[in-house]
């Protein structure tokens, strides 16, 4: 307890960091920097040199947003997943093995399609074999009437500027009831 007094207040009294404050009082640096997270003490970057006093936090906060009801915005998204053949590739094996191991299992990606609810986290996910429109639009069928199980009327999709979700196929999926915003 005693320790901890005289380090921080050597913090507050000459601005030292850990470093300085160890080598004075003959302790590890890492308990020093242990004592001053323990109370809050922020980095001397984010501390006014001349008063002492914090120029800005230390992270900015972050922006976040939820909407008012399940339905209200659900995010669709695509991740592109490489096969990784069963067993592991070159990395494990060695390359000629490797090649070996490919020619045997089927080369390429596996596309993860994602549905998240904004409001209740609800997600729905399928992993197919391309990403064409054809497959979204028969995805989005599917996402959408597990969300109609769950008693959720989707009102707005968020999606990004892919191909897939540009189309017309998927605009006429939605419908009119839906609002798609990119």
């Amino acid at each position: 307890m005693r320790t901890e007094r005289r380090i921080l207040g050597l913090r507050i009294s000459r601005r030292w960091g850990p470093a300085r404050i160890a080598y004075r009082l003959g302790l590890a640096v890492s308990t020093v920097q242990r004592v001053l997270t323990r109370y809050g003490a922020p980095p001397l970057r984010f501390i006014d040199p001349a008063t002492g006093v914090r120029v800005r936090s230390s992270r900015p906060a972050p922006r976040r947003y939820e909407h008012a009801a399940p339905g209200d915005l659900v995010h669709v998204d695509i991740k592109k997943l490489g096969r990784i053949p069963d067993g592991g590739g070159h990395r494990v094996h060695g390359r000629a093995a490797g090649r070996a191991i490919k020619k045997q299992s089927k080369p390429g990606y596996a596309y993860l399609h994602h549905a998240v609810d904004d409001h209740s986290r609800l997600a729905y996910s399928e992993i197919l074999g391309d990403e064409r429109k054809e497959t979204v639009a028969a995805f989005w069928t599917r996402a959408n009437a597990h969300f109609a199980d769950c008693g959720i009327t989707v009102k707005r999709v968020l999606t990004d500027n892919g191909s897939a979700y540009r189309s017309h196929l998927f605009a006429e999926t939605l419908g009119e009831t839906i609002t798609h915003k990119r």
